[in-house]
């Protein structure tokens, strides 16, 4: 199944048990509110299949994962609910994962900008190749990693989520993500990141569906209250984006591509 948005799409595609979950935005697979609204749909759908026993999410291109927050909505936001809807799409995105009873291998081909680190932090198992780097960038906006930060904080630690959130211009290396338990598993080449999904997943496909929703259960322990908590964060950046700061820093973004 293909959702057309915008020049972009979500296209869900399940064999032998394996669903996959792929999006893509020409602007860096950047993510607008539809692209959200459909992959937090599609998890949930996949969640719920008696066919699909766990779920890859991935993304088209070689070049970037997931760029975040698509920068022209941010732009059009104009009122507190406007901006706390928009960043809300982030909230579900990661709520629909961690509900999710199946396991979530993440496909990480290329660098996780914002939100894009929020995806990869909310897998339960992130396979990454070689240069997928990572930037929270939004402190840089005037904004602040509110919404994915709990889900970043709880799979890499206070102390590298601070680091990786203060030093918001900066891009930290593949290597430092793995060391950090972003990344399960760094692949030198794209052969071989396909052969290691390839092989996780068919060992996964052959597990007892039932032992695995209890384990997912166990690992995710703890975040019960994240359905009202991820709200909340993404009231306090729908209040930010606003800001005459954020307004002139994606302005000047937008003409430093055009230029």
């Amino acid at each position: 199944m293909i959702h057309q948005i915008q020049q972009g799409y979500v296209k869900t595609e399940t064999h032998q048990g394996i669903t996959s979950i792929e999006f893509f935005h020409p602007q860096s697979n950047s993510l607008p509110a539809k692209i959200l609204e459909e992959i937090a749909q599609e998890i949930h759908i996949a969640g719920h299949d008696v066919d699909c026993k766990l779920i890859i999410l991935k993304s088209a291109g070689d070049r970037t994962f997931c760029a975040g927050a698509s920068f022209d909505e941010l732009a059009s936001i104009s009122t507190e609910t406007e901006g706390t809807k928009f960043f809300s799409g982030f909230a579900n995105v990661i709520n629909a994962m961690r509900k999710c009873s199946k396991f979530i291998i993440g496909r990480i081909q290329g660098k996780c900008v914002g939100g894009g680190v929020g995806l990869a932090a909310a897998c339960d198992y992130a396979i990454a190749l070689e240069g997928a780097d990572v930037k929270l960038s939004e402190l840089a906006l005037g904004i602040g990693p509110f919404v994915v930060g709990p889900a970043v904080e709880r799979k890499i630690g206070v102390a590298a989520f601070s680091q990786l959130s203060i030093d918001a211009a900066s891009w930290h290396s593949c290597d430092w993500a793995k060391r950090k338990g972003l990344y399960a598993e760094l692949h030198h080449d794209m052969e071989s990141l396909e052969e290691g999904i390839q092989q996780l997943s068919f060992s996964l496909a052959h597990t007892s569906i039932r032992a695995m929703a209890e384990l997912k259960k166990i690992l995710w322990q703890g975040t019960e209250h994240w359905d009202k908590l991820l709200h909340e964060r993404a009231a306090i950046s729908g209040k930010l984006v606003l800001s005459d700061f954020t307004k002139n820093y994606i302005k000047q973004f937008k003409e430093k591509l055009r230029g």
